[in-house]
């Protein structure tokens, strides 16, 4: 990949953990112990619900991994029952799947909304940072400066709907998470970043690849267009059924909006995204992850590494810069911190703060022969 040497001078010491990411990765967790603490009496139906628990069909290379997840919920489940108030509402937010829509793929495809793209995988040419079928192209690079790197993939192509999404496990809902790599490789992928962690709470317009899931408007919300066109709107002031009828693509829901006409989006350092438990602190310097759009058809993707030694991470206004340079004309911030990932042809691309990946709910992707 092409770099840019990094100025070693004066790193700054990596920067504490946001919120949002201390509550999905270390509140449930918490809870989950002291609850154990108190119910060791419960082991005997929390073995019997690991026993029953059920399966998903996996891969056999992730099998094992569903295995203890299945077995820890299972186990949270028990205890759930067991013990009331606030250890058993943040065991039932934070931790156990709410299975909304078993099947994604079904789901899309009975409303007509299957893979529309054809796709030719003979043709594609794939390098260690490129990859090219037809009018489709992708050129993925590492950029190191002043203490920071980060990862740029422009993405152009020959038509919008390539641009998808998928689920992790096929599954919509709350807590239902995987790997990006898990989920890329499972859609067949060619790139992949990190969504918008849909799972994590319960309101936002939820359009994916065509298909609506949640229609509840509660913040400043990213349309992408079956044109090839993108567009930042306010949730409140729409609906679903009236994005989809417009030409909406995908929609995601978390921000905050970085570019508006290629100009850096004013006090976006000083915004808190939803104001629920652990889900709102996303100032400072931090890993992050954006979406731009360059021209019709003409997207690049930005992953920014942070909490490092090697790099500091950027604030928001510091993403909006970054994207204005590549020449984004409107750019979109999703979920970060230890969720920033980009995954291109089979490989974790950047390097996530938590020392590997972490499990999140969606991806956006490209599939191989598109």
């Amino acid at each position: 990949m092409d770099s840019v040497a990094m100025n070693t001078n004066n790193l700054p010491q990596p920067a504490a953990p946001s919120a949002d990411d201390l509550a999905r990765t270390l509140a449930a967790r918490q809870q989950a112990q002291a609850a154990t603490a108190q119910a060791s009496h419960a082991s005997s139906a929390s073995a019997s619900a690991e026993h029953t628990a059920p399966t998903r069909r996996t891969h056999p290379a992730k099998r094992r991994r569903k295995r203890l997840r299945n077995g820890i919920i299972a186990g949270a489940t028990a205890i759930t029952l067991a013990l009331g108030g606030t250890t058993a509402w943040a065991l039932n937010r934070y931790v156990i799947d709410h299975v909304e829509v078993t099947s994604a793929s079904s789901y899309e495809a009975a409303q007509g909304n299957a893979q529309t793209t054809s796709l030719n995988t003979d043709s594609a040419t794939i390098t260690s940072d490129t990859y090219t079928n037809g009018n489709t192209k992708i050129s993925v690079k590492q950029v190191q400066n002043n203490g920071v790197t980060y990862y740029v993939a422009d993405v152009q192509l020959s038509d919008a709907t390539a641009l998808r999404s998928a689920f992790a496990n096929d599954q919509f809902g709350a807590n239902i998470t995987d790997l990006v790599s898990s989920i890329a490789t499972d859609n067949n992928a060619v790139f992949a970043i990190n969504g918008d962690y849909y799972g994590f709470r319960s309101t936002g317009i939820v359009i994916r690849n065509g298909t609506i899931y949640r229609d509840s408007g509660a913040r400043q919300g990213l349309a992408i267009y079956k044109d090839g066109t993108m567009k930042v709107y306010d949730e409140t002031q729409t609906n679903a059924q009236t994005l989809v009828n417009e030409g909406v693509w995908q929609t995601l829901s978390f921000g905050p909006a970085l570019l508006q006409d290629g100009q850096v989006i004013s006090g976006i350092d000083n915004l808190e995204i939803d104001t629920n438990f652990g889900n709102h602190s996303i100032q400072g310097k931090q890993p992050r992850t954006a979406i731009g759009i360059i021209d019709d058809n003409h997207f690049v993707f930005v992953v920014v590494d942070g909490r490092s030694r090697t790099s500091s991470g950027v604030t928001m206004s510091g993403l909006a810069e970054i994207m204005q340079s590549l020449g984004a004309k409107t750019a979109y911030n999703l979920d970060g911190g230890g969720s920033s990932e980009m995954w291109f042809n089979g490989q974790v691309v950047n390097n996530p703060s938590n020392g590997g990946e972490r499990a999140t709910s969606d991806i956006i992707y490209i599939t191989k022969g598109a």
